[in-house]
């Protein structure tokens, strides 16, 4: 469990970088790049409170 928390907060990190490099070039963030982040972001806090109860 421990290395999908890992795995899935690198893929919010990479993403999230991604998002921030079309800013700085000043393109238009797409609109499902919020959505996309919220859903990792669910998966990341389920996931925590999955491995928090079962600890």
């Amino acid at each position: 469990m421990l290395y999908f928390l890992i795995v899935m907060a690198l893929l919010l990190l990479g993403y999230a970088g991604y998002l921030m490099s079309l800013a700085r070039r000043g393109q238009k963030m797409p609109s499902t790049a919020y959505v996309v982040l919220g859903v990792l972001n669910g998966i990341i806090l389920v996931a925590v409170l999955v491995w928090a109860v079962n600890r």
